[in-house]
């Protein structure tokens, strides 16, 4: 397992800000999760019912099982066996195909983009691979702390949510400030959960979740890839 360093370290701060930035180029703003398929069919009508469904993924859901993976992939890093084993089971768990695009065209643009940082240029990863995993084998290779890149990570995919929101019209910016406000402590106890976890955590009760990202395929004029 990889030595993490303190991530009061600036360029260890540095880099969870640019890699898990709005701008890196991974393509995480076409795709919403079955969020999109949630609001035009009415199970998600306003701001309360956005935060109750984002913590419940948080809680419970895809969110817990990704925090876990990217955990595991942190600590299985230098071993590349392992690392295709965790990989493996993050693809299986995609529900859907669009879900496995979600996961593995993200994971793709990811690892191309990494290699601009010289000591990671060399890097090889699971081809296939889910996006979680890549951001926690990358951690681990570059010796980031393991809590934070945990809460950057979880912090960086609730707020892709509140933008694909607003992009919906069913919140505002001030509406989507307010739910990452709320989801903090969350954020913070599905990281501190998925650091001391193991794969026998995985599991998930978000059935609606699940639904809504299969029934996205067949959502007409739709605006997110899933």
């Amino acid at each position: 397992m990889p030595m993490a360093i303190n991530m009061t370290d600036q360029t260890g701060l540095l880099r969870l800000m640019a890699w898990l930035s709005p701008v890196f180029p991974t393509g995480g703003f076409s795709y919403s999760s079955g969020l999109e398929t949630a609001v035009q069919s009415g199970q998600l009508a306003d701001q309360e019912a956005l935060r109750h469904w984002l913590k419940i993924k948080l809680d419970h859901g895809s969110l817990r099982n990704d925090a876990i993976l990217l955990a595991e992939a942190w600590r299985s890093c230098a071993n590349p066996s392992s690392l295709a084993d965790v990989t493996e089971l993050a693809l299986s768990r995609a529900g859907c195909r669009e879900r496995y695009l979600e996961l593995t065209a993200q994971a793709d643009a990811f690892a191309a983009t990494i290699k601009h940082w010289p000591d990671l240029s060399e890097l090889d990863m699971p081809k296939p691979c889910a996006i979680c995993v890549a951001v926690g084998a990358v951690a681990g290779f570059a010796r980031l702390d393991l809590s934070q890149t945990l809460i950057a990570y979880l912090h960086s995919i609730v707020s892709s949510q509140a933008q694909a929101a607003i992009r919906l019209s069913l919140v505002g910016q001030s509406g989507a400030a307010q739910i990452l406000a709320q989801l903090e402590p969350s954020i913070v106890t599905a990281a501190e959960f998925a650091e001391q976890s193991s794969l026998d955590d995985l599991g998930s009760a978000t059935i609606a979740a699940e639904v809504m990202a299969m029934n996205h395929e067949y959502l007409p004029g739709r605006m997110f890839r899933s």
